[in-house]
């Protein structure tokens, strides 16, 4: 398929700037893929498409406060620096975006914090814009952990055309977050409440954990038109003994498996066998899934309303069918359900 053909005209307002005020209260479309049909409900509704021994599966991946504002030596120049992933612990060695890229150089001395808490050294270009930090910290590296959270900033994707707020730091993750390593929030699953945990438990519904800490490759542009070339960014993956067996056992006695979101859907078709059944892995993953394409795993998902040519637009796309989620789109967007990070969410079940 070609890129242009996941394209639609989204109006601006549509794209949410803010959360729902409450987790499990924004708005919820159910779509039935076998017959196309729609609902309208609210989120804490999901919970009656469930039956006791159905299987959640969870992204318990933890936002970090990835992005810095601090000066380059001498010139005092502005500088943004992103912190994509940790490289070596021992040596604070971090991989980096940094904007704008074109003044850093090997050797620059980057200052963060208002009295210059925070140096970094850049001892690498690793793409235009990438480069390898090396912070220079005299100190444990509990301290030096604690320094980032103080400075870092809640690393809320560019199309919420916003300045970060206090609420961002507990809304951008989700309440079972517990694994650090992400700079982008596994969204589907910040819908979910304790309140509506709870009930999922006394319902029956089981839970399985897998990790992936998703990175900025999910809201990078697909530039190319052939989607057989695009390349998608490597995440780091977990997918524990236990999360397997919960899911194998559901799908052996054709129980209901849901996906909670497009980052645990990628995890779990990165490690399949050719019978269709998880396997436990610890690695990366570079899938990328459009359509066509037949999914192992789960048989329901859980997911936000994607932006235009987006990846994510395109895994959905590959689940419900091509041209039955341009039509649940064109009803959503009639309706005006909220879309990206901070909207409104869908469930597609059989």
């Amino acid at each position: 398929m070609k890129l242009s053909q996941f394209n639609f005209k989204l109006p601006e307002e549509l794209i949410a700037l803010h959360p729902s005020k409450n987790r499990d209260e924004c708005r919820l479309m159910v779509f039935h893929k076998s017959t196309g049909k729609i609902e309208h409900k609210i989120f804490k509704d999901v919970i009656d498409y469930f039956d006791d021994k159905d299987v959640l599966i969870f992204n318990n991946t933890k936002v970090f406060p990835a992005r810095l504002y601090g000066n380059k030596e001498k010139t005092g120049a502005k500088i943004e620096v992103f912190l994509l992933r940790e490289l070596n612990k021992d040596q604070l060695l971090w991989d980096v975006l940094v904007d704008p890229a074109r003044k850093i150089r090997i050797g620059n001395k980057l200052y963060f914090g208002p009295e210059d808490e925070l140096v970094a050294e850049v001892i690498d270009n690793t793409t235009s814009r990438g480069r390898t930090l090396r912070f220079l910290f005299d100190g444990p590296y509990d301290e030096f952990k604690k320094k980032i959270y103080e400075l870092g900033e809640t690393p809320l994707p560019k199309f919420i055309k916003r300045a970060v707020e206090p609420a961002d730091t507990e809304r951008y993750q989700t309440i079972y977050a517990k694994c650090e390593g992400a700079v982008a929030a596994p969204t589907a699953g910040m819908h979910f409440s304790r309140e509506l945990l709870k009930r999922f438990e006394i319902k029956g519904v089981e839970f399985a954990d897998i990790t992936l800490h998703a990175g900025l490759g999910n809201f990078r542009k697909v530039d190319v038109e052939d989607l057989t070339k695009h390349k998608m960014n490597s995440e780091q993956i977990i997918i524990p003994e236990d999360a397997v067996d919960i899911i194998n056992n559901a799908k052996k006695r054709k129980s209901n498996v849901c996906a909670v979101g497009t980052t645990v859907m990628r995890t779990v078709e990165s490690s399949v066998s050719t019978t269709g059944y998880l396997k436990p892995f610890e690695g990366w993953t570079n899938k990328f899934i459009f359509p066509p394409y037949d999914f192992n795993v789960a048989n329901f998902m859980i997911t936000n309303f994607q932006l235009p040519y987006s990846t994510l637009y395109m895994m959905v796309s590959a689940f419900t069918g091509y041209d039955l989620l341009k039509v649940a789109y064109k009803t959503a967007i009639e309706e005006k359900y909220m879309f990206g990070t901070y909207g409104d969410a869908m469930i597609i079940v059989p």
